[in-house]
């Protein structure tokens, strides 16, 4: 398959191609075409791209020099992306476009027909969809705000994890953000090729990039077993999705101030409370406007008031749950008393694994008010199966998902799943005007009328991110329901059994998981397991939320340098949660809490392990977990060292050198 090839390294391609010589023997000389390589022969591996690029979209209607301009500018950001692994004396062979090619901005028509002698039409349509073309893990990164950007010196985002594949590092980082596996790469590189040919055969950006956004509502409705009457709506992320909640609680037909009631805001996300008031949540939108942080987007009320009921008491303890649905029950009285339309949370799951309230809460409050309140459960972890959610939405209730937590898709992939009720919504309603910063007409289903009057086109990148978290889904979905619960018991076994073997680390837990008496057993299992971690210079209290950041980092980069005496463990890269800040044993401030959670490839099977049989590739995931606490333990060893050196991530591991290239 084209894209097995297209997700490879330079270096896997040049092994690749040698292996399937004759074929591929004619890149092994000087391209013709490409004078200013000098005579000297580029990678074999930056000329397979983008002959096998070119191949694949001129099979598909695209003529012939078309696609080898076009395939030009994937192939150069493909080979820059991977310009550590080159010799010099590759890079030096690199063609004087590449480049040009790989640039964010179009050198022009003019400069596009002259190096590949297309015709001035044909340059001139390069020209104008300029943006839409390239790598997969370069259109991945866009339609988000500024932690979805690579940072220059460690080519990871700011969530510490990559678009590319990054089968090295030890990956139980679900409860924030994981880099894509093989699986979901090649998913979303097969969406953005269908894209680009539809496009270079003359089909609009707004058709080409709605058809990528429509099929991906359609996978997400059938993989989730949606009905006719509901409808999906794509957002860039769990707090775009919290936005566009409000949005849709302003189109009920009622002219009243509403309430919004959070469930523990501090344990979803920094910009919940903002997003929850219609306010402005960050500096910048996943559409790239500029927008004032806290300021109020345009056309919603501004008398909406928030409710936050508490999931934890000051001393971090978790809260008893009749406790939390009664101040709900009377937050909800009093709003609806003081003529306010409500909006009530319910939180499924939180970042530390917490689920409040109950399905049963909601049913006796819909017995009591009717309709007269919204349901929004943010299930933005998306730790429950199909079965859940059909629970969730036959209440009424908005559900809030994401394809990249659990589901282990890119970052900033969001999704609101709405009832039939809510859906005629779309109708009649009129959207904030301010939304438009936000969301564009395609992360609307055709029949919403509302969205009208947002700007046209779609969200590329956004689409392109949900494509590669359905096929981390459908891989989930194939796996038995019992197989599922058989491997989350086996990883919190795992975890118990670490965290027991190191004392520094404290177990934080978490009440049982229960929705309904038809929950699948696997649901109920913990996936997310959180911990404390002792100071090392001050053993009486836990490491502070900037300290335990640091441990996060640390563990993300390849130590070996600094720590020689064991350099094995010390190079291992491990990814997991980002630290959560709760409140310190003792008091005196906050502690930050680290986690290790299961997502969906521990289940499905990680792709890079795939030469391994069921048992031995889970077992060699279970024995990476192990080793993610070894390191942790090395790091708490050696903390004066590590603080003093501060040392950075990176997307490869420091010890990993560019190999010489076939002969």
């Amino acid at each position: 398959m084209i894209t097995a090839n297209l997700r490879a390294t330079p270096q896997a391609m040049q092994e690749a191609a040698t292996r399937q010589a004759p074929e591929f023997a004619v890149f092994r000389g000087v391209e013709a075409g490409f004078p200013e390589s000098g005579g000297r022969p580029a990678p074999l591996a930056f000329h397979l791209r983008h002959r096998l690029e070119a191949r694949y979209l001129a099979a598909r209607g695209v003529s012939s020099s078309l696609a080898h301009a076009a395939a030009a500018r994937a192939a150069a950001q493909f080979v820059l992306a991977e310009a550590a692994t080159l010799s010099p004396q590759d890079r030096a062979a690199l063609p004087g476009w590449v480049k040009i090619m790989a640039a964010d901005a179009s050198p022009g028509a003019h400069i596009i027909a002259q190096i590949f002698s297309t015709t001035l039409q044909q340059a001139e349509l390069l020209h104008k969809i300029w943006t839409y073309l390239g790598t997969a893990e370069s259109l991945l990164e866009t339609g988000g705000d500024i932690r979805l950007a690579r940072d220059p010196k460690t080519a990871l985002n700011g969530y510490g994890c990559s678009h590319r594949p990054r089968p090295w590092a030890v990956t139980f980082a679900s409860s924030t953000a994981s880099s894509s596996s093989e699986r979901g790469y090649t998913a979303a590189d097969q969406a953005r090729l269908a894209a680009t040919a539809a496009l270079l055969r003359g089909a609009s950006p707004g058709k080409a990039i709605g058809a990528c956004e429509e099929a991906a509502r359609r996978g997400i409705a059938k993989a989730l077993g949606m009905r006719a009457a509901e409808r999906v709506i794509l957002a860039a992320s769990g707090t775009d999705t919290e936005l566009l909640a409000l949005a849709l609680s302003h189109m009920a037909g009622h002219d009243q101030p509403i309430l919004n009631i959070l469930i523990a805001p501090e344990e979803t996300g920094r910009g919940v409370p903002l997003a929850a008031r219609g306010k402005h949540f960050a500096v910048d939108t996943a559409l790239g406007h500029d927008v004032t942080f806290e300021a109020p987007v345009a056309g919603f009320r501004a008398d909406t008031e928030i409710a936050s009921i508490a999931l934890r008491e000051s001393s971090g303890a978790v809260r008893p749950a009749a406790l939390v649905e009664a101040e709900l029950e009377a937050a909800l009285a009093a709003g609806l008393k003081a003529g306010q339309f409500v909006i009530m949370h319910g939180l499924d799951l939180s970042k530390t694994g917490l689920l409040a309230p109950s399905p049963a809460f909601f049913a006796r409050m819909r017995g009591i008010y009717g309709d007269r309140f919204d349901i929004v459960v943010d299930a933005c972890q998306a730790r429950l199966s199909p079965a859940a959610i059909r629970a969730y939405l036959d209440l009424g209730a908005l559900v809030l998902i994401t394809g990249s937590k659990f589901f282990t898709g890119p970052p900033f992939s969001g999704a609101a799943l709405l009832p039939a009720a809510m859906a005629a919504r779309l109708q009649h309603g009129t959207l904030p005007r301010g939304l438009a910063a936000y969301f564009n007409r395609g992360e609307f289903p055709a029949s919403a009328t509302c969205a009208a009057a947002l700007p046209e086109g779609g969200n590329y990148g956004l689409a392109l991110r949900w494509h590669a978290a359905l096929a981390e889904i459908k891989a989930l979905l194939r796996t038995a329901p019992a197989r599922r619960a058989a491997i989350l018991q086996g990883f919190g076994t795992v975890v118990r059994a670490a965290l027991a073997k190191h004392p520094a680390l404290t177990l934080l837990e978490a009440p049982p998981i229960a929705r309904t008496a038809l929950d699948e057993e696997w649901e109920r299992l913990p996936s997310i397991f959180t911990f404390s971690l002792q100071a090392p210079h001050e053993p009486a209290r836990r490491l502070t939320p900037a300290e335990a950041r640091n441990v996060y980092t640390w563990l993300n980069t390849d130590l070996s340098a600094l720590l020689p005496q064991s350099p094995a463990l010390a190079a291992r890269i491990c990814h997991i949660g980002q630290p959560v800040p709760l409140a310190q044993p003792n008091g005196g401030g906050q502690m930050g809490a680290l986690r290790v959670s299961a997502g969906a490839r521990l289940i499905s099977g990680e792709p890079s392990h795939r030469p391994l049989g069921p048992k031995a590739r889970l077992a060699r995931e279970l024995a990476d977990l192990a080793l993610v606490f070894e390191k942790i333990s090395l790091i708490l060893r050696h903390w004066q060292t590590l603080s003093a050196a501060s040392p950075s991530p990176a997307y490869r591991p420091a010890s990993a050198r560019p190999r010489a290239p076939v002969p």
